[in-house]
């Protein structure tokens, strides 16, 4: 079986505690030289200063290359670009690129009156600049405000004409829903990599409520594992065992990369990267 290249995901720490936390969990996976690292926006942008602090600060600290999150919510067109031209001042030369999500309690996404409407408004915009390689989100499960599978690969598609360089999917549950979904891009045209997103599952409660927040199907046979494995006090080892064999069926379908959603708990990611023969390689250059 291929090795995978990988790469991570974190959010931003909103204490001191989450500092040590996403320092530890950075400490843990660095050194396994990942593709890229990102770095989520809370709800409604709710934490886009702390975003750019732990983006810059991951640079400067981990020498492993950056992708900053930015979203069209809650900012102007001049501070959304503003924002970017100091991810770009410092170093950054990669943007995940998204609407975002609402403020928690709004009925859904409304455009601030000066702001991008879209993701494809705002893809169009950093791809004028010529500064970055964008990446945006795409989901092999519809969106829950998308009427169907195929209006996602449309939209998709209209976010790589506007000039994203790769996608990074939601993540899913079974491989054949990549698979699928794999397919109907190229089907339309679509030619940019599309990156598997990957959630290694800490606590089946939340990741199961996490599921259903975004559209991703859960298959009963997972919920019946999950039910059996917390009797048994065999959550780990079942999460463990169930990741690693989904990365493996993406591995020997063709899947060259997989994008880990670690929820800044290194472990379980570790783990099932260690089983897919994914070892460390490089020694931390970390700046005390």
């Amino acid at each position: 079986m291929t090795t995978p290249r990988v790469s991570f995901e974190f959010f931003p720490p909103k204490s001191l505690e989450g500092s040590f936390r996403l320092w530890d969990t950075l400490g843990t996976l660095a050194p396994l030289a990942p593709q890229f690292v990102s770095v989520t926006y809370g709800a409604g942008g709710t934490t886009r200063k702390l975003t750019h602090e732990a983006v810059t600060a991951i640079g400067a600290n981990f020498g492993v290359p950056v992708a900053a999150h930015l979203t069209c919510v809650d900012a102007t067109r001049e501070e959304t670009l503003e924002i970017a031209d100091q991810y770009a001042a410092a170093g950054v030369k990669q943007i995940v690129a998204l609407r975002g999500d609402p403020p928690k309690g709004a009925e859904g996404f409304r455009p601030h009156p000066e702001g991008f409407a879209s993701s494809v408004e705002l893809i169009e915009a950093l791809a004028n600049t010529g500064k970055f390689d964008i990446r945006v989100g795409a989901y092999p499960d519809p969106h829950p405000e998308a009427e169907s599978l195929q209006a996602c690969v449309d939209y998709l598609k209209r976010k790589c004409d506007a000039g994203a360089t790769s996608a990074i999917t939601q993540f899913f549950f079974e491989a054949e829903t990549f698979f699928r979904f794999r397919d109907a891009c190229a089907a339309a045209g679509i030619t940019a990599p599309i990156i598997p997103g990957i959630l290694p599952i800490e606590n089946w409660t939340n990741a199961r409520k996490f599921a259903t927040g975004c559209g991703a199907q859960i298959p009963a046979w997972l919920d019946e594992a999950y039910n059996a494995a917390l009797r048994d006090g065999r959550e780990d080892l079942l999460s463990t065992a169930l990741c690693t064999e989904l990365c493996t069926d993406l591995i020997e379908g063709g899947v060259e990369e997989l994008h880990f959603y670690t929820l800044n708990k290194p472990e379980l990611t570790r783990d099932v990267c260690a089983a897919l023969g994914v070892a460390p390689k490089v020694t931390l250059a970390r700046v005390a």
